[in-house]
């Protein structure tokens, strides 16, 4: 079967399942270990029976099984980085790139050139952690998890990318002991228990990394009240949390924060999706 037969078979099965059409480009990318272009030049190619066949396996897990393209390949893009994933981390999104990159304008504007250490609490696949270390060489970057299985990948995918960061298992800034930090940054759970969710998501990826308790604020709530006596003088809190959750989060901020900048970010989609707390 020629490339472009491949590619429409593909859609036709994705959209008879309700998945996304264009995700089979990346099923036929990693099947044929071609590139964009490479494939682009040869659509009306005939392609290779192993290609055919490790094509239409990959197909079947997508449109029958109804498990994610990220968990089929085994990784996934974030910030240009490849991340490894299984179904025992959450998959990155696009959302969280975001998140990474005003940190990063955070540190510019507050540390610029400084030494800095940063956590990650929560850190799921590594993907943020990692994204911050190759960014920035003045970063310093630690990240925990709860997940010894996650931590694992996160410490393969850094090792695949060759970025410096020191990871540990435990909760939130249980493994962190007495130690400071200038940046912390967090993209912990919150959904809500009553929100919906896409099955493909719902049946897939772990309910750990979903699941933010009844409001889909109980983590921020655990981190915040913990988070002031692991941070030095100056410092930068970013969280990624829900579209709706914005003036409550704020109203817990408070709590621990009153004197410092609480500053809502909105996404490229308009919604309200970052926060960052500031002491200059």
């Amino acid at each position: 079967m020629k490339y472009k037969a491949l590619i429409k078979l593909g859609e036709k099965e994705a959209k008879k399942a309700n998945l996304e059409e264009t995700a089979v480009k990346s099923l036929l990318l990693d099947a044929t270990n071609k590139t964009p272009t490479e494939l682009y030049l040869e659509l009306d190619n005939e392609a290779e029976s192993i290609e055919e066949e490790k094509y239409l396996s990959y197909l079947n897990e997508y449109t029958v099984k109804k498990r994610p393209i990220q968990y089929i390949l085994g990784y996934a893009y974030f910030y240009g980085y490849k991340i490894l994933v299984n179904e025992g981390t959450l998959i990155p999104r696009w959302e969280t790139e975001e998140l990474a990159n005003n940190i990063l304008i955070y540190y510019d504007r507050l540390f610029k050139d400084e030494k800095v250490k940063v956590l990650d609490l929560g850190t799921g696949s590594g993907a943020i952690a990692i994204a911050l270390a190759k960014e920035e060489v003045n970063m310093n970057v630690f990240a925990s998890d709860l997940s010894k299985d996650a931590i694992i990948e996160a410490e393969k995918s850094a090792k695949l990318n060759d970025a410096k960061v020191e990871f540990r298992i435990g909760s939130w800034f249980e493994p962190f002991d007495n130690e400071k930090f200038d940046i912390i940054v967090s993209n912990p759970p919150y959904l809500t228990t009553t929100e919906y969710v896409e099955d493909i998501v719902k049946n897939n990826e772990p309910d750990m990394a979903l699941y933010g308790g009844e409001d889909g604020l109980k983590y921020y709530r655990d981190i915040l009240k913990d988070a002031r006596k692991y941070l030095n003088e100056k410092f930068v809190i970013g969280f990624e949390h829900g579209y709706d959750t914005k003036e409550e989060l704020n109203k817990i901020i408070k709590l621990y924060f009153e004197d410092c900048e609480i500053v809502n970010l909105k996404d490229s989609m308009d919604r309200d999706r970052m926060t960052f707390i500031i002491k200059k």
